[in-house]
């Protein structure tokens, strides 16, 4: 389960290309909400921010420049849901030293990565 985020702020052409896939896909929930802008998270920590832009048309051209990275505490059970609603990967869950890293698209190709952290012992 996601459960928590680092902040960003993602512009879109149209602000409904990507809040369905944030909040209904990766389940992250509205915390404010106008027209054209959103707000994602809560207030116990960072949020996402999705938007229109006038100067931005399209899919990312360059999606590796930033990403956003999610938390969770299952990062198996998260690919697998995500990945059985037909969301694309470009990264299984693999290893890093001390963090589970996964990096899937949003559906205007921005990169979103999932991350889980080891706990120490």
């Amino acid at each position: 389960m996601i459960t928590g985020l680092r902040g960003a702020t993602i512009w879109s052409e149209d602000l409904n290309n990507l809040l369905p896939f944030y909040r209904d896909v990766l389940g992250l929930p509205v915390g404010v909400q106008t027209p054209g802008f959103v707000v994602l998270g809560t207030r116990e920590g960072p949020a996402l921010a999705l938007g229109t832009h006038s100067d931005v048309h399209g899919r990312n051209a360059d999606p590796a420049r930033h990403m956003v990275g999610l938390t969770t505490d299952d990062i198996t059970t998260d690919c697998k849901r995500l990945k059985d609603a037909g969301v694309e990967f470009v990264e299984d869950a693999t290893h890093y030293g001390n963090v589970w890293v996964a990096t899937l698209k949003d559906p205007e190709g921005n990169f979103v990565q999932l991350l889980q952290f080891d706990r120490l012992r």
